[in-house]
Order: structure tokens, then sequence, then C-alpha cells
């Protein structure tokens, strides 16, 4: 090759070769302004047909909408939930891999920290938080007790007699009994039996096998409403429109007590900053149409939308909290 041949040939393949590293450079940007271009997977730790399962669906029908694109719900359930989230932290941080769970993402890494295979803060970037929704504190009919304060007299009178029931370890409903047992001085005299689902749990609750619970009113509050539980209270910081009879556990005489279960959405970590931004811009724009507050109201939530940021400090904040109950109450995984 001589050199006039040469160096045509040496200007060309230079040339060339930075097309294609523009081209490099530019592909991620333009994947991501395309995004999305292709369905994406919301991955529920839990079995269908609980709580979270059924916001989650609520929720990624909204998002289809929004989005113009198909949402596929995937239950990948087991270990408290830690299943599915070890599947996502070590998905691809591209978008088209989300999480979405409960309060139990944030309490899991505080009772689990030796068998934990991932981390709930660094591997995982929020979204947004969508909703949160009290839980309602019920008893089966059979026991002689109308109101929080008659249910503590009668679990000190006999407390070997009755029991509380929860759908999980590490549940909010777990969490929150371990509080109000603690707060009422009960702290190790009152049994929580352990239920693998709400399901099962609220299935011996209704039968009369077990005694009393603190559950999302989208399972409970249909057993109340057909006079097979009794609600002594609800936990949120005001009465719930659905049961506006029931008092809160603050009018009950647990003047610090407030416990909801919260709802949110993840990515991977290092999924890139324009896609988190797209996919929180478009929750907010969902959790503050009337449609979604309406259909969240009639399942017991509410919308309670925060941004990436704000969600961040939220969880810091709850996993602090839920630290406190957790030392508190001696819970420890056996």
């Amino acid at each position: 090759m001589n050199r006039t041949t040469r160096r045509s040939f040496l200007h060309t393949s230079l040339a060339v070769a930075g097309l294609a590293g523009a081209a490099a450079l530019a592909s991620p940007a333009h994947a991501q302004g395309d995004y999305p271009s292709r369905p994406i997977t919301i991955v529920v730790p839990h079995a269908p047909g609980g709580a979270v399962d059924n916001t989650a669906r609520l929720f990624a029908d909204k998002l289809r909408d929004e989005l113009k694109q198909s949402i596929v719900v995937e239950n990948r359930a087991g270990a408290s939930g830690m299943i599915g989230a070890a599947y996502v932290a070590r998905a691809e941080p591209d978008g088209y891999t989300l999480y979405f769970n409960a309060s139990i993402h944030a309490i899991n890494p505080l009772l689990y920290k030796k068998n934990i295979k991932f981390d709930a803060v660094k591997d995982f970037a929020p979204v947004s938080m969508l909703a949160q929704g009290a839980l309602i504190f019920s008893v089966h009919p059979s026991v002689p007790a109308h109101n929080v304060q008659e249910f503590v007299s009668v679990l000190k009178a006999n407390p070997t007699k009755y029991t509380f029931v929860t759908s999980g370890f590490g549940s909010a409903g777990h969490l929150g009994a371990a509080q109000f047992l603690h707060e009422a001085h009960l702290t190790g005299d009152i049994p929580i039996v352990l239920y693998k689902g709400a399901a099962p749990a609220l299935q011996d609750l209704v039968g009369g096998q077990v005694s009393a619970m603190m559950d999302p009113m989208l399972s409970s509050l249909p057993h109340v409403k057909a006079g097979k539980l009794r609600a002594l209270a609800v936990t949120g910081r005001e009465r719930s429109p659905l049961l506006p009879d029931v008092p809160t556990m603050r009018e009950s005489g647990f003047k610090d007590f407030e416990f909801y279960s919260w709802y949110g959405l993840w990515a991977p970590a290092k999924v890139p900053a324009p896609i988190l931004k797209k996919l929180d811009a478009a929750t907010a724009k969902i959790m503050a149409s009337p449609d979604m507050k309406e259909r969240l109201s009639s399942l017991g939530f509410e919308s309670a939308y925060k941004n990436s940021a704000d969600f961040a400090k939220y969880i810091d904040s709850e996993m602090a909290r839920y630290q406190k109950i957790i030392d508190a109450a001696k819970i420890t995984v056996e």
C-alpha cells in the first residue's frame, strides 16, 4: 500500500471509528430518550391476591396508560419478600425491571441482618412512594372486649387464653402488634402466631382459633363488614371513612400509636437518572388523579405520593422507627 493510499485508509478508519464511538456514546442517551420502548416488568415479592399484589396491579394498569407501554406484574414470592427483592437487586438497571413492595422492604434488613442477600438501601433506587393504609385492629366476636382498653384488661386477666396472629414475620401487622403489646406492658405474655400470608391468618381468626390481628383494610374490612370480626381500632392518625365509628389507637389511650403499611416503587440501583425522573413523573401524575384516589380510598388506602428524594428520606426515618420497635419488643429471628 503506497503512502497516499495508506494515509487515506488511516483517515477513513479514524473517521469510521469516530462515528462508531459517537454512536456508542449516543446510544444510551437515545435509548433513555425512547424509554420505554418495550414492556416493563414490575416484580411483586409476594403471592397473588394480597394487599401488595392488588395495589401493584391497580398501579400497573394506570402506569400502562401513562407510559403507553405494556406492564407485566410478576410475582416472585418467598422468604418474606426477599426472594423477589434479591432478583431485582441483580437485574439490569435499565428501567425495564421494577420492584413494588410494602413497608416490609424496610423491615427485613433489620431482622435478617445475617441472612439477607442484598442491601435494601444501596441496591435499590427509590422511584416514588405511592400510598399508605392504616391497619384494622380486630378481634374474633367471642373475645369479650368492644374497645382496646377492654381488650387490654381481658389480656391481663387471662394472658394464656388469647393469641395475636400476623400474616408474616416482619410484616406491618407483626410490628404493629408487637408495639401494642409493648405499650400495654404485655410483651412476652401474649404469643404472636406467625402465618404465611393474610388469607390463612384471617381464616383462623374468623374461625376463632386465634383472637386478634392487625391487618390492612383491604383484606380485613370485608370480614368486619360481614360481622365475622369486631374492629376495636384503626392505626391511622385519623378515623377511616370506611369505619367512621371505629376509633383510632390514639383515641383508645395509646397517644403516640400510629402505624401504616405503606407502598412504594423501586428500580435497581444505578438506573439512569432520566429514566428514574420519567418514572417518578408518571407516578406523581397517577397518584394525583381523582380516579386513583377514589380507587385507593375504596380499598382502605390513601394516596401518599413522595418523589424519589423524599421517599429515600422517608425510608431512612421509618427504618429508624422500626428498629426502636424491634428492640423494645425484643423481636429476633429464631
